[in-house]
């Protein structure tokens, strides 16, 4: 009778380690994806002397990674429900490792872009799996402190990457910026091959078949959305109006494909989930915002306040750090409180700190602007927990890879229309209060405007989040526990 208490704590203590490894290789994964986004945009100065090419031409360094990862990552997530996630993410992460070495050692341009796009890929399936596998290794009481594990993890790793790159670049070269995440790789690798769950055996005869057409007509209409918004140097011509309209023509074909799949990429019918359909449409606009702080705040902080390049660089660190702070907090308080309140909430602040940042006069200085950064920042890092956690929760177990990989695709598109749409009512903005004030009066001006736009899209967020409440009643914590006793 004693021996019983003890074997049943020895075995807690040892899942308790074997989710804390689990969550490691995890959180490792997600890192090293969010640091490959960032880490390349500080060499690409130094790229284009090293290649003597333009700098429209090294961009492609950056863009061949955002475009494989927002193309690929809700097909491979599905692919991940079909195949098995472990065994996916793990050729992930290997793929991305040897990429990464192959970017370190491109002998030419073109090499570096191919191996970028590749690089790409292997992040998309981390990004994707890292998210749909903390279903299947953690207690569903513990998902929002996961969650907000993982955001904090790509969170420092998109402050991590301008700051790390600078500094490799600056003692080592810039093949360095590739390399280093080689060994971090490795050891990822390893920590998934012993620590991620093994995946349940399933018949071959019930996996459902990969849809090929449905993923080539959707990876093609992301791409042209894509380049809409990324190519023309902040200008929008003929070619992106022709890519535009061909995405809007690709979205009709991908729902009429979808629509007389046997087994579709994505199950129409999973898009009607109110709440699905609540937080990706919110995930959008969150992160059309987000996108807004990297834009609009460097112009701002040389032009309006005259910060050289060094203060620029340590004054918008502090968003990425407060986020990466703010990140396991934020999913303590999703455990305790529920996803819908959490969610609310942090749209709440964020809108709180938009309007600060819309209406801030200009001789505030810093101060005035990071105050605001800091509230937006926390109340982004409070609803990314919630609204992650509150859809991944209600995802079946064979559907988390897809609902993951539409959460991450959610949030790149938004990243990509915020650098366009908001850079553009920047630009707006500014160059129509420069005829009559100075430079640094007008970049003032544009910023207000900017964020008064980005307050009105979060009030818009915030409002769709509190439609699908309506419709989906979210039971408390502790009915939650009362249903299970």
């Amino acid at each position: 009778m004693t021996s019983y208490p003890q074997e049943t704590f020895a075995a807690g203590t040892e899942q308790a380690v074997s989710v804390r490894w689990t969550l490691a290789s995890l959180s490792l994964s997600m890192l090293l994806a969010s640091l490959g986004t960032s880490i390349a945009n500080v060499g690409l100065p130094t790229l284009a002397g090293a290649f003597s090419a333009s700098f429209q031409e090294v961009q492609w360094v950056v863009l061949a990674y955002l475009l494989a990862t927002t193309t690929l990552i809700i097909s491979v997530g599905r692919l991940g429900d079909i195949v098995g996630r472990r065994k996916l993410l793990l050729a992930g992460i290997a793929l991305f490792t040897m990429a990464s070495a192959s970017c370190a050692a491109a002998p030419h341009l073109s090499w570096l872009v191919a191996a970028r796009a590749v690089q790409g890929l292997g992040a998309a399936v981390m990004m994707a799996l890292a998210m749909a596998m903390v279903g299947e290794a953690v207690p569903k009481e513990r998902t929002g402190s996961a969650m907000g594990l993982l955001g904090t993890m790509s969170a420092i790793g998109t402050a991590l990457g301008p700051s790390l790159g600078g500094v490799l670049i600056g003692g080592f070269g810039w093949r360095a910026i590739f390399l280093v995440t080689v060994p971090c790789g490795l050891l990822a690798l390893f920590l998934g091959h012993h620590a991620l769950p093994a995946a349940r055996p399933r018949a071959k005869s019930t996996r459902p078949a990969f849809d090929v057409i449905g993923t080539l007509v959707l990876a093609l209409t992301l791409g042209a959305y894509a380049l809409a918004m990324t190519i023309g140097g902040g200008t929008f011509g003929t070619i992106n109006l022709i890519l535009l309209l061909a995405a809007i023509f690709g979205i009709c074909a991908f729902l009429f494909v979808e629509s007389r799949a046997a087994s579709p990429l994505v199950r129409l019918a999973t898009l009607r989930e109110p709440r699905l359909r609540s937080g990706l449409a919110t995930s959008m606009l969150v992160a059309t915002v987000m996108m807004t702080t990297l834009v609009v705040g460097p112009f701002y902080l040389s032009r309006g306040l005259g910060l050289d390049a060094a203060l620029v660089g340590l004054v918008m660190s502090a968003g990425p750090v407060v986020s990466a702070l703010a990140g396991v907090p934020a999913g303590r308080l999703v455990d305790r409180f529920g996803a819908g309140r959490m969610a609310a909430a942090g749209l709440g602040i964020m809108a709180i700190g938009c309007l600060a940042l819309s209406v801030v006069p200009q001789p505030f200085g810093v101060a005035g602007y990071v105050m605001p950064l800091v509230t937006l920042t926390a109340g982004y890092a409070l609803f990314q927990a919630a609204n992650t956690t509150g859809v991944m929760k209600d995802a079946r177990p064979e559907q988390r890879g897809i609902v993951s990989g539409l959460l991450n695709l959610s949030r790149n598109l938004g990243l990509v229309t915020g650098a366009s749409v908001m850079g553009a009512v920047f630009s707006f903005a500014a160059t129509a209060s420069a005829f009559t004030t100075a430079d640094g009066v007008a970049a003032a001006a544009g910023m207000r405007a900017t964020f008064a736009v980005a307050t009105v899209l979060v009030v818009f967020a915030a409002a769709i989040a509190v439609a699908s409440r309506v419709h989906v009643v979210e039971p408390t914590p502790e009915e939650t526990e009362g249903v299970g006793s």
